[in-house]
């Protein structure tokens, strides 16, 4: 064996190594944001009848036509098929107007999340997300020895994205939710577009579009990957679509940052029960403004029983909204545990709020039971002491800003 073929057989076993070794820090991160992230009723079964209105889950499940699909497929569990999910990707570049090779599928839109993350961050590179803030890039960020930048919502409770450019002067990688989670807001395009024109040369913004088939008055960043910018897109099946334990999404960007984005992610086949479902799902053009019209009515109706009683809420564009419980938002979930009501958790820069699921309208009414019970003193494990003044920024903004929809 020459020299040159020694090289390069040694700079291949290396490059192998070192994507297998990414591929397993991915793998682990994956799996420990899970963790870190799951309540501790999670680890185990509800109880018999309970209202679980905890997780931004769809309570309407897979569509009709999805189900059938994944029935249809189940004999052929035994192979790969990979075929299928280029047929998905075909099918979604179609509807998007966006070329295949700007789409990646996956099972769900937490892995590309975690492997972008992985790729634009490191400890020269900070991770600027929103607080409050869906915070699994957050643990990716960490495992990349990456800064996280934490910056607060404006007053309206959309990304603040110039206090994102002046508090990161080194970023790797900005993270945009809207509509956002916890509070369902939303962050405009304009904005989004000014970030994009104000960043440091190499770093990418990250839009998280988990939500955005829930939501009026608001613009895809799709365009923007149209337009070749330094942008990466996600989308989930796990929402509208009622697919979350299915596993299915997608990321867009540009070929180039799909292609940084892949060195984290080695053979990992698409569940084919998720591809046959999404795909039959996208070919349902009345599914998303069928379960649109539904989710809203039923989170208006909430309101409006909110604004009736006198509980203050941030205004949702989503399938959640977090609730003002002026006390210990911690005790209130767990007073609404006794009344077998299983609501979301708090984040730690709103301690009075709680985040609330949007699920059937006979959950819902159960859980507005439930929330007056144990706000008016007359349930079991009832909160009776309220919490401290509020100190934080944005719970100030809370108090001064929008406080009913």
């Amino acid at each position: 064996m020459s020299h040159n073929e020694g090289t390069q057989s040694f700079s291949r076993r290396s490059f192998l190594n070192l994507s297998l070794a990414a591929g397993a820090v991915a793998a682990c991160s994956t799996i420990w944001t899970e963790r870190l992230l799951a309540l501790p009723h999670r680890n185990h079964r509800y109880p018999q009848g309970a209202v679980a209105i905890d997780s931004n889950e769809n309570p309407l499940g897979p569509s009709q036509g999805a189900r059938e699909a994944i029935a249809e497929i189940t004999p052929s569990g035994g192979r790969y098929s990979d075929w299928l999910t280029e047929e998905l990707i075909d099918t979604f570049a179609e509807t998007e107007g966006i070329p295949a090779d700007c789409i990646a599928a996956y099972p769900g839109s937490s892995e590309p999340l975690h492997y972008s993350v992985l790729a634009f961050t490191s400890p020269a590179k900070s991770y600027v997300t929103a607080d409050p803030g869906y915070e699994a890039g957050m643990h990716a960020a960490n495992v990349a020895g990456a800064k996280v930048v934490k910056v607060p919502l404006t007053s309206n409770y959309s990304h603040d994205v110039r206090a994102m450019l002046a508090k990161a002067p080194d970023p790797g990688l900005f993270y945009i939710c809207t509509p956002n989670n916890p509070t369902g807001t939303l962050t405009s395009h304009s904005d989004i577009e000014y970030l994009l024109e104000h960043k440091p040369q190499g770093s990418v913004v990250m839009v998280d579009e988990a939500y955005i088939h829930f939501a009026d008055g608001t613009t895809s960043a799709m365009d923007l990957v149209k337009a070749g910018r330094d942008v990466i897109v996600l989308r989930t099946f796990s929402k509208i679509y009622g697919m979350a334990g299915l596993r299915c999404g997608f990321s867009i960007a540009r070929p180039d940052l799909q292609e940084k984005i892949s060195r984290y992610h080695g053979f990992n086949p698409m569940p084919i029960t998720a591809v046959v479902a999404a795909s039959a799902s996208l070919k349902d053009k009345s599914l998303v403004p069928e379960r649109k019209r539904i989710n809203t009515a039923t989170r208006e109706q909430v309101f409006d029983w909110l604004r009736t009683n006198g509980y203050a809420f941030i205004p949702s564009q989503s399938n959640c909204f977090m609730l003002d419980t002026h006390r210990n938002g911690q005790q209130v979930i767990e007073a609404l545990r006794s009344q077998n009501v299983y609501i979301g958790r708090i984040w730690p820069v709103m301690p009075t709020y709680v985040r609330v699921t949007v699920g059937t309208p006979d959950e819902m009414g159960q859980f507005q039971t439930a929330f007056n019970r144990v706000m008016k003193n007359t349930a079991v494990g009832k909160v009776s002491t309220p919490a401290p003044p509020k100190t934080s920024k944005v719970q100030g903004l809370a108090e001064s800003g929008l406080r009913f929809a």
